[in-house]
Formats: structure tokens, sequence, C-alpha cells
């Protein structure tokens, strides 16, 4: 079974965890319903395992810290304001560390910010929300920034578009790692359409 680790913070947006939430957790319903393995774990982490604040006013209580979570085979890390843990030196020298431990890690909307601080996204293709492409361009030239994808997958690091393109990235995420039959039955039963991609389908915006 594989342990997915999703990151959250003051002012996380409610879609860009729970949307990825959402995927990796049918998905092991799905499978124990079909007598598959599970699949995937998935668990809630935040700086100090304190309550934190999503956007909206939501209030959410992750089940570890950073200092006590178990191993990840997957780390996610939403948007939303991430002026907080961007300017934490602490979270993102822990972050920095995830690549040595942790086989795949990505990011929705603008939690790409986090990654390409963390040196995480150096010298790769990436992508976030649309209304912040030219920030994450300006703010870190190291990364070839790309417009119209709804994600940009390096097997090692992922990176996806805004809020709803994290569940098109899931769902990928759920192909490559497990099954693309299982990916297809998990999107039924959300009743999501989606449409398998390699690299990410284009917007056209």
């Amino acid at each position: 079974m594989m342990t997915v680790g999703i990151f959250l913070f003051n002012q996380v947006e409610l879609l860009d965890f729970a949307g990825p939430y959402e995927v990796f957790t049918t998905a092991s319903r799905v499978a124990q319903r079909n007598q598959q393995n599970p699949g995937f774990k998935v668990v809630t982490l935040s700086k100090n395992r304190n309550p934190v604040i999503a956007r909206a006013g939501l209030t959410l209580q992750a089940d570890y810290s950073l200092k006590d979570h178990p191993h990840l085979d997957l780390l996610l890390i939403p948007g939303g304001v991430v002026d907080e843990p961007l300017n934490d030196a602490g979270f993102i020298a822990w972050l920095t560390s995830q690549r040595a431990k942790t086989k795949t890690i990505g990011s929705i909307c603008t939690g790409a910010f986090l990654l390409a601080k963390a040196g995480l996204l150096d010298g790769l293709d990436a992508t976030t929300h649309w209304e912040d492409i030219e920030q994450l361009r300006e703010h870190f030239p190291a990364v070839s920034v790309l417009t119209n994808q709804r994600f940009v997958d390096h097997d090692h690091t992922i990176t996806s578009a805004g809020i709803a393109a994290g569940i098109d990235m899931s769902l990928h995420l759920v192909a490559r790692l497990n099954d693309t039959r299982l990916a297809e039955l998990t999107a039924k039963q959300m009743e999501y359409p989606w449409q398998p991609a390699v690299r990410g389908d284009e917007y056209g915006l």
C-alpha cells in the first residue's frame, strides 16, 4: 500500500487538497469493492498538527505534524494563499529534504511556488494556476513554466494547474501508480468526466 501525504496550511484552497483526497480515498474504496489491493492510504500533515484555517474559513485538523508523520510514497502540496509556508524556512527545509525520501512529490495550483522555493522544480517544466504563471516565471527563473497544461509529470515531480486540475492530476497518478482501470472506475464513482492524458490536456485559454 502506498501512503499519500497532503500538506495543510492556513489559507489552503479547499478543492486543492479535498479533490486529491477524494480521488485517492475513493480509489481505495473502489479497489476494495473489486477485491483488489486497496492501493492508497491518505494522511494529512500540518507543520505542528495544530488546526489550520482554510480559505473561506473551514477549520482543518491534520493527522500528523512534519515531525511525526509516516514514510510518504507520494507527497502533495496544495495551493491557496501560500505566503505563510513560502516564508517559513523550517517548512521549506523539510520540503527540500523530502526529495531524498519520497518517490513522487506534486503540487496543485500555487503549491508550485513552494516546490520551486525548495529547489524541486529547478531545470524542470512545471505549471500552476493560469493567474500565477507570470509570477512563477518572474520569481523562479530556473523553472520552465508552461501555460495551457492541466498537469506536467516528470515521474519524481508533478505539478498541476489550479483547483480542479488537481483532480485530473490525481486520477493520472492513480493510473500511473496503480492501474488505469482503477482510475477510470474512480472517476466514474466520482461522476467526474476524466480524460486520460500523458502530459495534461490543453486549456486553450
